[in-house]
């Protein structure tokens, strides 16, 4: 094969796994994140609440499709969590304006994610390899957007109950940064 070929082939393969389904559904949750800051701004919490409803299922439906149909793909493998996490963050911000607790969950859940980006890269570098999310992550994720979401649909919750739901949720934050990170100490260690 000419190395014209190999650019070729090669161009093609990023084309298909830039555009595959469950790539083409990632992006459309980046594009919903500024969607639902606005509504959200706007005080139109029942639209707020249907983008995040549209935003969770095009998560479960793109990691469905990428397993069932071998469409799983590096890139997949880094742009699902980046999407996670921003419309994550997104939330966290906005109903921050009405919560204050949801400041040092945002602020807690920023520094989590910072240094999962630094392990990541690391174990990347280290392994040459992209690892998947695991449970707890997924259960953090999951517990997450239910938690932003009885925000959104009730913009009056009493502090107390919030207070409890956000104190849940930096427990499931810090219990995954602590499980990623024996993940990533394993993976490394089986390296030597």
């Amino acid at each position: 094969m000419s190395n014209e070929e190999n650019k070729r082939d090669i161009g093609k393969q990023i084309r298909e796994e830039a555009f595959s389904i469950p790539n083409l559904l990632s992006y459309f949750r980046l594009l919903l994140i500024p969607v639902f800051i606005v509504l959200y701004v706007h005080e139109e919490f029942t639209a707020a609440l249907i983008t995040l409803a549209v935003s969770g299922l095009s998560d479960i439906l793109d990691g469905r499709i990428a397993r069932r149909y071998n469409m799983v793909t590096d890139l997949g493998k880094v742009l699902d969590p980046v999407a996670d996490k921003l419309t994550q963050c997104a939330m966290m911000l906005c109903v921050a304006m009405r919560y204050p607790a949801m400041w040092w969950l945002l602020g807690l859940h920023v520094v989590k994610e910072i240094i999962m980006l630094v392990m990541g890269w690391y174990v990347l570098k280290k392994t040459d390899t992209v690892n998947s999310a695991i449970w707890v992550g997924k259960l953090c994720t999951g517990v997450i957007y239910a938690v932003m979401m009885l925000h959104v649909i009730m913009p009056y919750l009493p502090q107390a109950v919030s207070i409890g739901c956000t104190v849940v949720c930096a427990g499931l934050i810090v219990l995954s940064l602590i499980v990623y990170t024996a993940r990533y100490v394993k993976i490394l260690g089986g390296t030597k």
